[in-house]
C-alpha cells in the first residue's frame, strides 16, 4: 500500500455552546483543518488539526508540504512516516510542524484500522468499548454568575455525572472566586464529580491558598493551576493539596511529559492529541503515565480521543468539549455520562457530507 495523495480543507464552524446554550467561550477553537489521506488501494484515512492562533496559512502550507513529502510511502509504517516528517521539520518539537504531523499521523492510524478492519481502540489495546465522559465548556468564565447554577443544573439533568467549570475569572477577588465555585457545587450536588480548570492563570502561592479554602468541596481535580512548564511548582501544589492536580494539555511532544512525570508534577496526566504529535506519540505518553501509576484524561477532540482513552488500562475520562461534533457524520456523543467507541474500522468516523459546502473557507 502507498500514500497516493493528501487533501487538505479549511473549515470555520459556528461559535456556539450546544450543551446548555451557555455563552460560547471566548477564544474557543472553531477553525479546523481536515485531512483526507488517500492510498493506492482505495483506503482513505482522515485527520483533524487546528492552530487556534493567527497563522492558519502557515499550518495549511505545512500540511500540504508534508503531504508531498510522504507521497508514495507505506501508510502502515507509521513510525517511519512520522519520523520522516519530524526530520523534515528539523525535529521541531512544537508549533505548526507538530500540529500538521498530528493530523497526518491520526489519518495514518485511521488507514491502519481500516486495513485490518478493526476500530482504532481495539487496534491499540481494546481495554473497553465505552468510557466515562465529562461535560466541558458550558460553565466557562464567560458564564455570568447569576446564570451559573441554572447551566450547571441543566448538565446534571442531561445525565452528566462529571462536569468541569473554570476559576481564575478576571476581576474577581479570591473570596468571590470561592463563592462562585461554591454555587456550582450547590447546584450539582455532592455526588457529581466537579472539576475546575485554572488554565495556568494563578501563581503557586495563589493555588495553594485558594485550594486549601475549597478542599471541603471535594473537587475531582484542579487543572493546569500554574504555568505549564513549572514542573517543580506543580509538584509543590500537588504535595500541598488533597485535591488532585491534573495537567499536561499544554505540553508539546513526549519529552515535557517525561519531565512532568519525573517531577511528580500532577496526579492525573492530561494529553492533547494535537500538541503531543498524534496517536503515535499520545500512546507513548499514556504508557509513561502508566509506569508512574497515573491515570490519563484527554483534551478536546472527544470523537477521536474516545478511542485512545478506551484503548489503555489507565484511561480515566474523555473531555466532552463539543467544538468538533459538526465536523463528523453521526459523531459519538455521551449517553448517561458515558461515550461509546464507534464500531466502524479505524476511527469509525466520516466527515459530515455538507461540511465543506456549508463551512468551508477558501
Amino acid at each position: 500500500m502507498k500514500i497516493s495523495a493528501i487533501k487538505v480543507n479549511f473549515v470555520r464552524l459556528p461559535e456556539e455552546e450546544p450543551l446548555v446554550g451557555a455563552p460560547h467561550m471566548i477564544g474557543m477553537m472553531r477553525e479546523f483543518f481536515t485531512v483526507r489521506l488517500a492510498t493506492d488501494q482505495g483506503i482513505e484515512g482522515i485527520g483533524v488539526t487546528a492552530f487556534g492562533g493567527k497563522l492558519p496559512r502557515a499550518l495549511h502550507a505545512a500540511l500540504e508540504d508534508f503531504g508531498e513529502l510522504i507521497r508514495g510511502d507505506d501508510p502502515l509504517r507509521v513510525e517511519q512516516v512520522t519520523a520522516k516528517m519530524r526530520a523534515a521539520s528539523a525535529s521541531c518539537g512544537s508549533g505548526i510542524a507538530m500540529l500538521a504531523i498530528s493530523a497526518i499521523d491520526t489519518a495514518l492510524w485511521d488507514v491502519r484500522g481500516k486495513a485490518f478492519n478493526v476500530p482504532l481502540a481495539r487496534l491499540l489495546g481494546g481495554a473497553r468499548d465505552k468510557v466515562p465522559a465529562y461535560a466541558s465548556g458550558a460553565l466557562s468564565r464567560t458564564t455570568p454568575t447569576d446564570k451559573l447554577q441554572r447551566a450547571a443544573s441543566a448538565l446534571v439533568e442531561k445525565g452528566y455525572r462529571q462536569i468541569k467549570t473554570q476559576m481564575a475569572v478576571a476581576g474577581l477577588t479570591p473570596k468571590q472566586e470561592i463563592e462562585r465555585i461554591r454555587l456550582v457545587r450547590e447546584a450539582v450536588g455532592p455526588e457529581v464529580n466537579l472539576m475546575v480548570d485554572i488554565n495556568q492563570r494563578w501563581s503557586v502561592a495563589e493555588v495553594i491558598s485558594v485550594g486549601h479554602q475549597i478542599e471541603d468541596l471535594r473537587l475531582g481535580w484542579l487543572e493546569d493551576p500554574t504555568t505549564c512548564d513549572d514542573h517543580q511548582g506543580h509538584a509543590k501544589i500537588a504535595d500541598a493539596l488533597a485535591t488532585p492536580i491534573c495537567a499536561g494539555e499544554y505540553l508539546w511532544g513526549i519529552e515535557p511529559h517525561r519531565q512532568a512525570l519525573s517531577h511528580h508534577a500532577s496526579d492525573i496526566t492530561m494529553i492533547d492529541l494535537l500538541r503531543v504529535g498524534g496517536v503515535t506519540q499520545w500512546m507513548k505518553v499514556a504508557g509513561m503515565a502508566e509506569a508512574f501509576n497515573k491515570p490519563v484524561a484527554s483534551h478536546l477532540l472527544p470523537e477521536i480521543h474516545v478511542h485512545l482513552i478506551a484503548a489503555i488500562p489507565n484511561g480515566l475520562v474523555v473531555e466532552y468539549m463539543p467544538w468538533t461534533w459538526r465536523l463528523f457524520e453521526d459523531p459519538p456523543m455521551p449517553v448517561g455520562g458515558d461515550i461509546a467507541v464507534p464500531a466502524g474500522p479505524g476511527l469509525g468516523l466520516k466527515f459530515a457530507p455538507d461540511l465543506f459546502d456549508k463551512y468551508g473557507v477558501n
